[in-house]
């Protein structure tokens, strides 16, 4: 078992690539949930992620012999980028596998780093899977992504951090995957004082570690589905699951709507952008996932921000939409003049701003003397969206809302 000795001997090699990030009291968000809320930025971790952390600890407890012929790990995309830098960094040659889909920007990083990338599979047990084939043809250590104790270790100096800078904290919420870092985190803070609270928080599509827990058993999922691919794995590993179901007080779920809210809101209010994975923890926090108390000290684990930027864009657009503050329809008009005048008359009566206009006469779903329309609308909320909807409809459209 992981022990709190484990992640203080861990720092001082992880002081050598990784930086103490910031953890910083949001005024924004303690005002919208009641509490003390903190946010501990790891997206600001070389790299992008707290990744590094335990790859390096990981490299650094291996002899010569064990790293000659190179290390080999598979990832979808933040452990790879963390292994390729520390493997860099201490001269060991180092191939990642990384899943077909995985974001280019993670890809084009983790080869900036010095590693060699192999794409395969359609998701990390895909990749992983592909690796320990590698492992077992060229000879080289493959350096797990999460199950691992020197990993989970390395993962586990965020903790001590959080206490050094926050002392008072009450509760710590981490997104978790595999569960390499929850593991860490949670040894570190129940090992200085056992009453601190940690809350893990999965994506709805990829929950293995919540069932597991709710059935008292390692569960494995048959698929992963989720925008947050940081922690689109199939199952905790079969050493973090000890920890987790030993040190982790609970897990919950958020889905990605919700996540997508997260992203856009950290963006707009704390011009902070993280990846989804390192969203899930403040969309846990805003949709009351977990009790708490008023003024409860709360440390939010933003664990990265390496989001691929055509999905950050189908992720505002998602996150708007959720809000009330997007909305796309679709309607059918005559396909006579002033026809598409009166329906934007309409809209612009009730304050709504048109981004965008598709006229479309050539559709087989409507009459030959009518026009399909689809319109991008700026809102201002979701009681906003039900008024200007309610007075199309009161005007005799037929309305499908898109968004």
């Amino acid at each position: 078992m992981l022990q709190f000795e484990d992640v203080t001997a861990a720092r001082e090699r992880v002081d050598r690539t990784s930086r103490h990030t910031p953890l910083t009291y949001t005024y924004t968000f303690s005002s919208m949930t009641g509490a003390d809320v903190h946010l501990k930025q790891e997206m600001l971790q070389r790299t992008g992620s707290f990744k590094i952390r335990g790859a390096t600890n990981r490299i650094a407890t291996l002899s010569p012999e064990a790293l000659a012929d190179g290390v080999v790990t598979a990832s979808a995309g933040n452990h790879a980028q963390g292994v390729a830098l520390a493997a860099t960094r201490m001269g060991v040659d180092a191939t990642v596998v990384m899943p077909e889909y995985a974001p280019l920007q993670k890809v084009r990083a983790t080869r900036s780093y010095g590693a060699e990338v192999l794409l395969h599979g359609v998701d990390y047990d895909e990749a992983a899977e592909r690796a320990r084939e590698i492992e077992r043809e060229e000879g080289r250590y493959y350096l797990p992504a999460f199950d691992d104790w020197a990993v989970m270790a390395g993962q586990g100096t965020i903790g001590l951090e959080i206490l050094e800078d926050l002392p008072e904290v009450e509760t710590v919420v981490v997104p978790i995957g595999g569960g390499g870092l929850i593991s860490g985190v949670a040894t570190a803070l129940k090992g200085q004082d056992p009453d601190i609270r940690v809350v893990g928080v999965q994506a709805e599509g990829a929950s293995s570690a919540a069932q597991s827990l709710q059935k008292g058993q390692r569960v494995e999922l048959d698929s992963v589905d989720t925008i947050a691919d940081g922690i689109a794995t199939r199952s905790l590993g079969e050493k973090t699951y000890q920890v987790v179901r030993e040190r982790v007080d609970e897990v919950v779920t958020v889905s990605d709507a919700e996540i997508a809210v997260a992203i856009v809101t950290l963006l707009e209010r704390s011009k902070t952008l993280t990846e989804g994975a390192g969203a899930v923890s403040l969309a846990a926090l805003l949709e009351g996932r977990f009790d708490y108390e008023d003024d409860e000290t709360i440390a939010l684990a933003l664990c990265g921000g390496n989001i691929d930027m055509n999905m950050l864009s189908t992720v505002i657009v998602r996150g708007l939409a959720e809000t009330g503050r997007y909305l796309r329809i679709k309607t059918v008009l005559p396909d006579r003049p002033g026809a598409l005048e009166s329906l934007s008359g309409i809209i612009s009566e009730q304050e709504a701003n048109i981004y965008a206009i598709r006229h479309d006469r050539t559709s087989r779903d409507v009459s030959m003397d009518d026009a399909e329309v689809e319109i991008d609308l700026e809102t201002r909320g979701p009681d906003h969206v039900e008024q200007l909807l309610s007075t199309l409809e009161e005007h005799g459209y037929e309305i499908t809302v898109l968004t």
